[in-house]
């Protein structure tokens, strides 16, 4: 009787494959926090303007955003390996051309072509964990994922301070380089040619009314604080830019209805409760989740004064206590289900949010932070793996590449928008608060200087910044200013950082109530029929 390859693994070593795959998921996530801390660098270093290096930071953001349904389709079409090695080549170019790069624009377009590379492999990742590991695995394969996740994004500024420190800021691009021919030689010889079996066709209109109305959302989320909310240019406002942008993902949504070939988007996945229930908590997790990492980097390094590089290794236990807690609570989530790791994490990030709030002060010090990033760290490794595994539980892994790419971009909308809430939140506050404190404090000051001071104070609040001192001043006078300025704006910061933490901790317990809408967990005593040849044909690309 001839063997029944349906049973075969696609590939008989599934944690090498994950962990090549990782590394350039990694370096994806790094790259988008990494060259924040660069910032006077390359202001200096290649003549750009303030405005112009803030590009050459959204820029990757933007592009990365608005491609990953795109690119997580394209999986389908052509193969995860196929799409995770042009990502990883194109990714790995990029570095080098900013790397080499002698002019901001020459900066910019080179992060564009980053951003392209970095959205092109993202998605393959966790459509390669669907096509090569069977479900009672997945949860530990989704905590490897969930590690990289938490952990990429806070050892960025400890690397990035490093190499600025010992290197130059061209070596925080090249560094990617070898690891990225490396990467692409191991998954060669090691990672299947993974299919889902689907014909080569796209949609591209969905492609453009996709790419066109999430880039909308995003730029105007990414921007809007930028241009005070209002007029970008002409009759073209934030607003408009960001009603246009739903109005064409609302086109995207009836094209896609109306689609009788391959859609870009099959809406058949949100027929599948845990999908559509996992995108809306994903959603509003990544809302609440962003403000944690987004106001505490802003609290140490503008109300405590601490340097990038340091900020980076106060946060850099809690990085490690996510990566972790990632690795056991995908464990725990392949044994009990993901769905209750998932609101248990949720909830104890929420509590961990609390201690912060009664801990940070105007004059603490790291110490004072432990207990709540302790707390934060920990819960934070109990909600990436179990809510990636409760989401794609009930996809068909003939669309993983699909649902991947939607799930991706779902979260990254909410991580944006997130953004932009809590720093209009944290704006607002700031600008409330520190017109109490720098009328406290300005009593202190010679008459003269009084209502120079308020005025600074104040104006520090969009800006994020404690007051400069005027020029001409006496040096007594300079450092009394200095001083009180920065009194009155940790003081004020604090008031304002409560408010901003309460408002994610918040939204982390409305995610946790959704959770009860998932589907309760089917225990996997034994590989299940479908999860190897019939989850992935393999194929020589």
């Amino acid at each position: 009787m001839p063997e029944d390859k349906s049973t075969e693994p696609v590939t008989q070593r599934p944690w090498l494959v994950l962990g090549i795959l990782c590394i350039g998921f990694f370096m994806s996530l790094l790259d988008g926090t990494i060259v924040n801390i660069a910032v006077p660098t390359l202001i200096h270093g290649i003549d750009a303007s303030y405005d112009q290096v803030l590009w050459v930071i959204d820029a990757y953001m933007l592009v990365f955003s608005v491609l990953l349904i795109s690119t997580g389709r394209l999986g389908d079409i052509f193969g995860y390996r196929r799409l995770f090695l042009i990502g990883i080549s194109v990714f790995t170019v990029a570095s080098a051309l900013c790397g080499l790069a002698g002019s901001p624009a020459q900066l910019l377009a080179a992060r564009v072509l980053q951003g392209l590379g970095g959205a092109l492999l993202f998605p393959q990742v966790i459509s390669s964990i669907l096509a090569i590991f069977p479900p009672h695995q997945r949860g530990r394969a989704f905590g490897v994922f969930g590690a990289i996740a938490g952990f990429a994004p806070i050892v960025g500024p400890v690397v990035g301070g490093f190499i600025l420190a010992h290197l130059g800021w061209r070596w925080i691009f090249f560094i990617n380089v070898p690891i990225g021919v490396i990467t692409a030689v191991l998954t060669l010889l090691h990672a299947p040619a993974m299919r889902s079996g689907r014909t080569h066709r796209l949609d591209l209109t969905g492609v453009a009314l996709a790419t066109a109305g999430v880039a909308g959302i995003v730029f105007g989320l990414i921007e809007g604080e930028r241009y005070d909310w209002g007029t970008v240019t002409g009759p073209i406002s934030i607003t408009s830019i960001i009603v246009a942008g739903s109005v064409l993902l609302g086109l995207f949504v009836v094209w896609q209805h109306l689609q009788r070939g391959e859609p870009l988007m099959p809406l058949s996945l949100f027929t599948g409760r845990d999908f559509a229930v996992g995108n809306w908590v994903g959603f509003v997790f990544q809302l609440g989740m962003i403000g944690i990492a987004f106001v505490l980097v802003l609290y140490l390094q503008t109300a405590r004064g601490y340097s990038p590089l340091q900020t980076g290794l106060v946060l850099l236990p809690n990085a490690v206590l996510t990566a972790i807690g990632s690795a056991y609570a995908g464990r725990l989530s392949d044994k009990i289900g993901g769905k209750y790791v998932l609101m248990a994490g949720m909830t104890l990030l929420a509590a961990g949010l609390l201690v912060l709030v009664l801990m940070a002060g105007p004059r603490s010090s790291a110490w004072h932070l432990l207990p709540g990033l302790i707390i934060i760290g920990l819960a934070s490794g109990a909600t990436f793996a179990p809510l990636q595994q409760c989401t794609m539980a009930g996809v068909d892994p003939r669309l993983a590449g699909a649902a991947s790419g939607v799930s991706s971009t779902t979260r990254q909308i909410g991580g944006v928008l997130g953004t932009a809430v809590l720093g209009a939140v944290l704006s607002a506050g700031l600008g409330s608060a520190l017109r109490d404190e720098a009328a406290k404090q300005a009593g202190r000051l010679p008459a003269h200087l009084r209502t120079q001071f308020i005025e600074n104070t104040t104006s520090g609040a969009h800006r994020f910044s404690p007051p400069t001192p005027p020029d001409g001043l006496t040096p007594t006078n300079t450092a009394l200013f200095e001083r009180l300025g920065q009194e009155a704006f940790a003081a004020g910061f604090v008031d304002a950082m409560q408010t901003a933490l309460l408002a994610s901790a918040a939204a982390l317990v409305v995610a946790t109530l959704f959770c009860f809408f998932f589907t309760p967990h089917r225990k996997h005593d034994t590989p299940l029929p479908g999860t190897t040849q019939e989850s992935a044909t393999t194929a020589q690309d």
